[in-house]
């Protein structure tokens, strides 16, 4: 079978880790797009698509954000599966009928999520598990009709809705993604080394277990494909008794 297409919109401003992060944990052919240029792919020919985290918030009026959202929702209509990282977990919400909104807090480190529902995309994840958190915004009411999937004492951490998936936490980063984004931050010198001090090759170990949404997420869209592909097959065989004349 040939390699899955995936069309990654990346909302990171540039930030050359989010690059490296999900090259690393897609196994696919990956077009990557930069969003905060407003670029997006000229066409829907892709089997998913992936959003990425993001220094904006979904509620700017930032003109780079309309094409995206414009693209994203056509994107969804059309069947294509996605997954949504942090911001971008929070733009699918948004796209959907969801809502986004400051929390008031900012969870950063590494947090412990616990499972709502049981759900392919956190196949093989244990029912808690831990993955490292980056957000001031959450999504506080999830769309029509989608189902919850984790949480954790400060918002939602997952969410399904037919062929989209969102994650709040980031289960792509490294631990060079986390030291350099946590000394971005404007943070107490308390905090920065309390949160510097969980960056350990043990708690980065542990987390890694979070990673297996993205293998879980591509043999979803594996199946959607497969299933698109024999659902177009049956569409072009002729009706019974409809062929050759004697």
């Amino acid at each position: 079978m040939s390699q899955l297409r995936i069309a990654v919109l990346n909302a990171a401003h540039r930030d050359e880790n989010t690059t490296r992060n999900f090259r690393r944990e897609l196994d696919a052919s990956l077009a990557e797009f930069d969003a905060t240029d407003g670029t997006v792919p000229d066409g829907f020919d892709y089997d998913g698509a992936v959003v990425t985290g993001s220094r904006s918030s979904v509620y700017w009026d930032d003109e780079w954000m309309a094409p995206v959202k414009e693209w994203v929702g056509d994107a969804i209509d059309r069947g294509i599966p996605f997954l949504g990282v942090c911001w971008g977990h929070q733009l699918l919400a948004d796209v959907l009928g969801g809502t986004v909104a400051d929390m008031g807090v900012y969870e950063v480190g590494y947090s412990e999520i616990e499972q709502t529902a049981e759900s392919r995309l956190f196949d093989g994840i244990d029912e808690t598990f831990t993955a490292f958190t980056s957000h001031s915004d959450a999504v506080t009411e999830l769309p029509p009709g989608a189902e919850p999937l984790a949480e954790n004492d400060y918002s939602n951490h997952g969410f399904r809705k037919d062929r989209v998936f969102g994650v709040q936490f980031h289960p792509e980063y490294d631990m060079r993604t986390a030291r350099e984004l946590v000394h971005r931050k404007e943070l107490s010198d308390e905090r920065l080394e309390s949160i510097l001090g969980q960056i350990t090759e043990a708690n980065y170990r542990e987390a890694c277990e979070a990673k297996l949404v993205f293998d879980n997420f591509l043999e979803f869209v594996r199946e959607v494909r497969a299933g698109d592909l024999a659902a177009d097959a049956t569409k072009q065989e002729p009706s019974a008794g409809v062929g050759r004349s004697d």
